[in-house]
Formats: structure tokens, sequence, C-alpha cells
């Protein structure tokens, strides 16, 4: 009903439109957070003449714009400018987020996400309570206070884990932790694990559990009423909340409705844990070689169409789930979208209209201190945003009338809250039914400008009609020109000139090559011309001064509105999970109509059947090379060798990635696949080849081994590639075989990839490590005689029998044959010496025989499903193969030679 047939000009205006916005934003909120705070529509050249905004000009600080007294009293004094940055010249007033925090470098495994905008509070306990650690973390696009509370050890994974994934622009501490220049540990490794993100120092006593617990009683929305039963006893989490939302008051200069923030606890023991080096190894979310690049586990899952979906994603992927239950519903809701075609195309329609829900939420929420224009604008694009939102939920709900899996179902039940109905009905009492959100600047600008319905406010009308006919007065001077001077005038609009005169000139020339004389303002992009005049400028002048008028009674009128729903605002909560979730539950389906993906099983064998790396598979145009992998109680510890090259590195993420996918609720590359639940995912995988860096990749590799050490557990999933090759063959060999023996004390799976081959005599030594291999097959050239080695990239049991394949990666270099040939020479030599030390005793192998047999026979009766034919079948086999293995370890020794 509100469309304008005045074009909208993007290209060369785009780039004055956002230093617009950024210029006004800069004008109320800090820097770094004009990004995250600004407002989706945002009139640049429009100030209100009953409001005086300060602004900044260039020259200025911001410390001299913020009134030292309030900053001052709460934040600490910053005398140690080792630990703590402050303002030049402004000790007292430490800096608030600045730029670095969503553009500076960060060791984050999501440090590209530009999208940042959370900001986290941190306190450790003191005393005997050393080591209890209280988070509290609030994203400022969604209004969801997550608190947490813990135990940690000593190198503070958990923390350090948990600050990784929410990728913060800013980390609050108390002021003590740097007392004197001393900083405490828990200081000390979260600023070098975060060099790009700012930290505060805030007095300790805004670190007050008291306070926290009556922030929560008033701000939390009722739905989430019983995180008060979870976190009344949680000092540190409630003191950390007290700070977090002490300081967000300041620095938004706003504070949140009584009863409209989404509370929730989430405790460490609820999801996987993957610490930040092993995101990174694995390339969860962001991608060694090229960070744009979309050749990640995220990439190849997200076909998420809205922001709530690919946050949900994300987070999922670096904290999986532990709960099978939980991970089942999700795998029927995934099967049923990919069984019913009406269902899955019906909810992909539907979902991809949606707004970001929780932004949404989070401005609706928030009750400005300020009055300003940009304000009331932004408001009135925020419920015409809430109106077009709850419309959508009637077509979800006909999306899933016929669901079957209880998942689906109880997301289609929530969508069955009358509220939905009840806030969308009082919206249309205020504003207009036609009013809808569209994209572009001047298409919205005329639905906000028409939102109010008419007779509401008769100023607001007089207004309209004012603004209705200053437009038409416009479009009749630009008709007028383009008659006067027989060129092809039309009006066009942006958000930075407001509007203005395009001239595209199709063949046709300009009169003596030039514009005519009142054009000013002119720039041109190949035969397009973009210009104003003395009376357009005016007229934009008064068009602005109509819609100011226009905003601020419509601010008023729909504030009312807003505080008649605000009471039932809080189904938008329920409404933004089942939006976020069924969008990564469609996305999840996606990506198996891409590739053949099968759903996995939860057993306590890891069992994958012709596995395929997810991102490999992405990137190739063919089929890469499929491999199987077997892990048990059995056999928890998987030795692989191999040449250089032959695809050890490569399977041992694809283990990893495809238990991760598994974890989340998604099918895998498999043709089938069977999973323990990890509670941890530890790896270390070798990235830096460089012989001058070997000092440094030793340190990297022991640091990291140490903290796989320090804290695995039984129910961990270990991925280890070429530990102690930055140092001597003795030494490496000495580390690896430690390391090997300790980690065989656990009950976790452990895939070890290794060069030294002395490490497959452990499979004589234990009965719960297995040798592989990967397969490489020697062809000689039929012309030349010159012999080559062909990589298959299949897994084989056993060692590797490849001998002096690094001599091999040698001879392609420029090094003289005569140095090969007497390394050559001398590693047969060392080769022969070695072997000759091995012997394996034959009761080792009936041992292991036997071990082996009880394992598999107590496997088959906690987890077979088989038929009685099938079971008889499956046990003459295990009969058999023992039968063999006894037969191959030969006759058992004499009694005189055990004792000899």
């Amino acid at each position: 009903m509100y469309h304008s047939s005045t074009d909208e000009v993007s290209g060369g205006d785009v780039s004055l439109e956002k230093n617009g916005v950024q210029e006004t934003a800069t004008s109320y909120v800090p820097a770094s957070l004009s990004s995250a705070l600004s407002q989706q529509s945002v009139n640049d050249s429009s100030t209100s003449h009953r409001l005086s905004i300060p602004r900044l000009t260039s020259g200025q600080s911001l410390s001299s714009f913020r009134a030292g007294r309030t900053w001052s009293s709460m934040l600490a004094p910053t005398s140690d400018s080792s630990s703590f940055h402050s303002y030049g010249g402004t000790p007292r007033v430490r800096r608030t987020p600045v730029s670095a925090g969503l553009t500076g470098s960060s060791c984050s495994s999501g440090s590209t996400n530009t999208d940042a905008s959370v900001i986290v509070a941190v306190v450790e306990g003191r005393g005997l309570a050393r080591g209890e650690i209280g988070m509290a973390s609030l994203n400022l696009k969604c209004p969801e206070l997550v608190l947490s509370q813990f135990a940690d050890t000593g190198t503070y994974a958990k923390v350090i884990t948990k600050i990784h994934i929410l990728v913060p622009v800013e980390i609050l501490m108390p002021d003590t932790v740097s007392e004197k220049g001393k900083g405490t540990k828990l200081f000390k490794l979260t600023t070098e694990n975060f060099p790009g993100v700012p930290f505060t120092a805030i007095q300790r006593k805004y670190f007050n559990e008291k306070k926290g617990l009556e922030y929560i009683q008033q701000l939390c929305a009722p739905e989430y009423g019983t995180v008060l039963m979870e976190v009344q006893a949680k000092y540190y989490c409630l003191a950390a909340a007290a700070a977090l939302l002490k300081y967000l008051e300041f620095l938004q200069n706003s504070v949140y409705a009584s009863k409209s923030l989404k509370v929730t606890f989430k405790g460490s023991e609820q999801t996987a844990m993957i610490d930040s080096a092993s995101a990174c190894n694995l390339e969860l979310v962001v991608n060694n070689r090229d960070h744009r690049s979309e050749h990640t586990l995220l990439g190849v899952l997200n076909h998420t169409k809205t922001p709530g979906g690919a946050r949900r994603l994300r987070s999922n992927i670096l904290e999986p789930l532990v709960n099978v239950d939980t991970i089942n519903m999700r795998l029927d809701a995934v099967q049923e979208l990919l069984q019913d075609e009406e269902l899955f195309f019906g909810l992909k329609n539907a979902i991809c209209h949606f707004v970001d829900v929780d932004r949404l939420l989070s401005v609706l929420v928030q009750m400005p201190k300020q009055e300003t224009v940009q304000a009331a604008e932004a408001k009135i694009t925020h419920v015409i945003q809430l109106k077009h939102t709850l419309e959508l939920v009637p077509q979800l709900r006909t999306v899933f009338k016929n669901c079957n899996t209880p998942l689906l179902q109880a997301y289609s039940s929530t969508l069955e809250d009358n509220r939905f109905d009840m806030i969308l009905e009082q919206i249309k009492t205020v504003i207009n039914p036609d009013t809808t959100y569209l994209k572009g600047s001047l298409n919205m600008r005329t639905q906000k400008c028409y939102a109010v319905r008419p007779n509401i406010n008769e100023f607001l009308d007089i207004a309209r009609r004012a603004y209705t006919e200053i437009v038409d007065d416009i479009a009749v001077l630009v008709n007028q020109m383009a008659e006067k001077y027989g060129l092809p005038m039309r009006t066009s609009f942006s958000t930075s000139r407001g509007f203005f005169i395009q001239l595209k000139l199709d063949g046709s020339v300009l009169p003596r090559d030039k514009l005519p004389p009142e054009c000013i303002k002119v720039t041109k992009h190949k035969n397009n011309y973009c210009f104003t005049t003395a009376d357009l400028m005016k007229m934009n002048g008064r068009c602005d001064e109509a819609l100011r008028e226009i905003f601020h009674m419509s601010y008023v009128v729909i504030c009312q509105l807003l505080s008649t729903i605000h009471e039932h605002i809080h189904c938008l909560y329920k409404l933004s999970d089942a939006v976020s979730m069924l969008d990564m539950l469609l996305s999840l389906a996606n990506a198996c109509t891409i590739s053949d993906y099968v759903r996995p099983e939860f057993t306590d064998t890891l069992a994958i059947k012709q596995g395929r790396h997810p991102i490999l598979e992405r990137m190739a145009r063919q089929q890469p090379v499929s491999n199987n992998a077997y892990i048990s109680e059995g056999s928890n510890f998987v030795i692989i060798t191999g040449p250089n090259m032959s695809g050890k590195s490569t399977y041992l993420k694809q283990v990893a990635l495809c238990q991760i996918m598994a974890q989340i609720g998604s099918f895998v590359p498999a043709e089938y696949a069977s999973f323990r639940l990890a509670g941890q995912i530890f790896t270390r995988i070798g990235v830096d080849d460089d012989f001058e860096t070997n000092s440094s990749s030793f340190m990297l590799e022991m640091k990291e081994i140490s903290y796989i050490i320090h804290n695995a557990s039984d129910k961990s999933l270990i991925i280890i590639d070429e530990l102690g090759r930055g140092t001597s063959a003795e030494e490496g060999i000495g580390i690896c075989h430690s390391v090997c023996e300790f980690l065989l004390g656990l009950k976790a799976f452990t895939l070890f990839a290794t060069h030294f081959l002395e490490l497959c005599q452990l499979e004589s030594l234990y009965p719960n490590v297995e040798n592989q291999h990967m397969e490489v097959q020697h062809m000689r050239s039929g012309d030349t005689g010159v012999e080559q080695v062909v990589y298959t990239y299949l897994l084989k049991r056993g060692c590797s029998e490849e001998r002096l394949y690094g001599l091999r990666a040698a001879e392609m270099t420029a090094l003289p044959p005569s140095i090969i040939q007497e390394a050559r020479t001398i590693a047969s030599k060392v080769s022969q010496q070695l072997m000759a030390r091995h012997h394996v005793d034959p009761e080792s192998h009936r041992q292991r025989a036997l071990y082996r047999l009880a394992t598999r026979l107590l496997q088959a009766a906690r987890n077979s499903r088989l038929d009685p034919d099938s079971l008889r079948m499956y046990l003459k086999g295990l009969k058999n193969q023992f039968e063999s293995e006894l037969q191959s370890a030969g006759p058992p020794a004499a009694p005189g030679n055990q004792d000899e």
C-alpha cells in the first residue's frame, strides 16, 4: 500500500551511507560497539530539535566525552599500565571496548566472527575456594544472560575453552587480579590466550552475589524463573552477573526492562569439551589456510537461513552434546525431514522469511535512558519487524500439522501459544495492517512514516500530509527540470543524501557537454550522473523536519503499544528458540541431500564403515578414498604408521570430525557408523614442518601433550599425530613410549600416528593396542625402470613394512645421489640392529588372543541386536578366529624354558 515509485540508488552512495550511520552511532555509544548496537535504519542527516546530542570532533577522545565521575567510581584505577590499558592522559578511566574488540586479531577459534558482541565477566574464588570459577556472559544482540560456575584445574582449561567459544569483545575481571603488577595465574593465562581482546578491571565490590541475585529476580522473564533455584547458591556466577549488568547499564546508556531477560545456567558437564587448539587443528569453524574459506566443518553443514540458526550451529559444533537421548531426538527430527519432502520444503520456505528474532528481542526489551530521533526511528522499525515475524507464525504452524517425531511435535506445540496471536492483534490496533518489513532504505522509510494507523493522533496525520506534499513537490521539481532541459532525469533516494536527481545517458549527449548550471554536488559513474540543486536541498531539509515530527509522534504511540504488550512479549524467547533450532535441523538435513550420509548409532564402540572426510569430500571433485575405523574397550589404543603423505593426518581428522557430527545430531559420511559418547575431544596434530622452528614447535608439542595428560578421562577421544619429532630420535621415541603407557592406563579411545616404528612393539606388551598402517604400493616404470611409490590412502592391519621412506622423499630433492646412497647404507644397518633385538614371546600372543575373545564376547552381550541364527554365525566366526590366532602363536613354552 505504501510503496514509492522513487528509485533507490546503491553503489557510490553506499560508503556515504555507512559513514553516516557510523558517525551517528559514535555520538552515544563506544566505537567498538557501534556496529553491534547500531539500529537497522538510521537517518544520518536527522538531528532532533528537542534534544542536544553531544558529538565527538575528530580530535576529541571518548574519555573526555564520558562523565568521569560515573565511570571512575566503578572502574578501577589503572596505575599498572602493563596489565590494563587506559585512555591517554586519563589514568582513572579504564577504556571501554575499542575497535580491537571487533576487528583485532584473536587466537580464538572463532576470531573471524565479525558479528561478535559478547561481554564476559569472570571471577575466581579466593583462599580455599581458589579454582572455583564464576562466569556471566551477555550477547548485546541477544538478550540472554548465561551463567556458569564450575571447579577448574590449575591449567584453567575450562575457562579458556568457554571464552574461546564465546568470542568476546571484552572481558571483565576484578581489579584484585593484577594487584601491584602481580597478576593471578588465571589473569595471566587469559591475557596470553586472548591478546586481541580488551580487559577491564572492575572494582571488587561490584562482584556482589547478593546484588547479582537481586538483578536476576528483577530481570529474569517468568518463563525462565526456575533458574533461580539453580543459581541461588552459586555465589561466584551471581557475583559475575552483578558486575556485568552494572557495567552494561553504563555502557549502553540503557537498562533492561523488568522481567525481560532470558537467564540460563550452563554447567561444564552438559556438553563435550573441545579446546581451542583442537578446534583450530580440526578446522571446525575457521580454515587454517584462508580464514575466509568455507572449507570447514561449519561451512560443510551450514545451510541455515537465519542468523540465529547459524549461531546455534556454530555453538553446537564447538560444544557437542553428551546426552544420548537429546542427540537421538535430533536425529529422529532430521530423519523425518529427509523422509517427508513436503515438510522439508515447507519448513525451508517458512524459515527463510524470519528476521533475526534474537536481535529484535534485544532491542525491544531495552529502554533507552536518552530519547533521540535515531532511537525513535529504530523503535518503529523494530515494531514493524515484530509484526512481520508474528505474521509468519501461522505458516509455521501449518507446516508442522502432521509431524511425527517428539522434537518437532514439541516445537509445534510451542507455536500454538495464543500469546503470539494476542500480541499481533494488539499491534494491528495501532499499526496499519498493510505495513510490512521491506528491504531498501526508501521503502522502509515509507513504511515507517505510515506505520501508525490514521486517526490515532491528529498531529501525526497533519505531519504525514505535509511530508507527502513535500515528496510530491520534489517529484514535480524534477519533472519540470527534465522537461526544461529535455534530459531523462528522475528522482532517486539514498540514506546519506536524501532525495537527489539521477541522469542516465543512453546514447544521448549533454548540450555543450555540460549539466544545467543549477546542478551541484555532481558525481559521475560511467554514463550516470547524480546531483542535486539548491531548491532540492531545501526541500530535503523540510522533508527531514517533517520526518522528525512523524517519528517522534509515532514513537510516543508505539511506546504506549509496547507497554501494553510487554507482559506477553517473553513468548518470543520460545519463538526464537524454535526458529533457530528448526533452522539448524533443516541445515543438517540439507547437508544429507548433498552427500551420502548415514544415521549414526551410539554404543560403547567406535565403528565406522567406509567413512569419508566431510571437508575433503566437499572440496574434492571426486569421491575421496573411504576407510573403516574400529575402536572398542578391548582395543582402545590404535597406532597408525605409514610414509609421509600417505593420509595419516587426514584419517585422524576424519574420525574426530565424524564424532563431532554425530554428537550434534547430524548424519555422518559413511555406510555405517557407531560412536561412543566422548566427554572431551583432544588433538595434537603437527602443522609446522619448517626445520627452522624445531625448538619452538617442540615446546608447543610438549605443552599440548601436557594439557591432554592433565585433562583426559576415560570418556575422552584423543588424536595424536607425530609426537616428538622436534627433538632427537632417541628422545622422541622415549617421550612417545612414556606418553603411550600413560594413556594406556585410561579407557580413553586413542589414535596415535607416528613415524617411530619402534612403538609398534607396544602391541606385544599390551593387549588393548592395535597396529594399523596406511598402505602404499610400488610400481616400476616400463620405460625407465625407476621404482615409484603409489599412495592408496587405505588403512590396513599391522605395522607398516615400508622402510627408508624418508630417503625416498629426499630423492625427489636436489641432494647428490652419493649422499642419499650413504644414508641408505647407514640406515639399513641401524634397522637390522633394531630388528634383531625385537623378540615376540608366543605366550604374549596367546594372552592377547584370549583378551580379544573376551572383549568381543562382552561387547556382543552388551550391544548385539542380531537374531539367534545371525548371532550363532557371529560366535562361530569368533571361535574360528580365536583358534587361528592360537595356532599362529605356536605351542606354549615349556616351564623350563620360561624359567630360563
